[in-house]
């Protein structure tokens, strides 16, 4: 199998949960080929480098191989290859997730008047 296409591709690897979840992201340009905005019929090649930022987290990976079929996630991980600059970058946001929260982050649902209070106190 040596076609196949990028939001095929961007579900066997379990960057996201559905196919079209992963085309909606392409369609956006939120997926890039090189630095260039994709279509989603594009096919993907062994050697590919993929910018892919899914609105939590964003990865750069290189293509290692190529499969249309979604299977474990041991065996997504075998057809990519995240960059170092990547990884280092992915390890940041998250410390910085981690010691900064949002201040808005653990209200659920409409803030009353005192969460709203707390919201404008922690952005001051």
């Amino acid at each position: 199998m040596d076609n196949v296409r990028i939001d095929k591709w961007l579900w066997a690897a379990r960057f996201f949960k559905t196919r079209s979840m992963a085309a909606d992201a392409v369609e956006r340009g939120r997926v890039r080929i090189a630095g260039e905005p994709v279509k989603p019929a594009r096919a993907v090649k062994v050697d590919d480098k993929i910018a892919i930022d899914n609105g939590s987290d964003r990865w750069e990976v290189v293509v290692l191989g190529i499969s249309d079929q979604r299977g474990a996630a041991p065996i997504a991980r075998e057809l990519y290859r995240e960059t170092e600059e990547s990884i280092q970058r992915r390890e940041n946001d998250s410390e910085a997730r981690r010691l900064f929260p949002e201040p808005g982050s653990t209200i659920k649902g409409r803030p009353t008047k005192r969460d709203r209070r707390a919201i404008s106190r922690a952005s001051e």
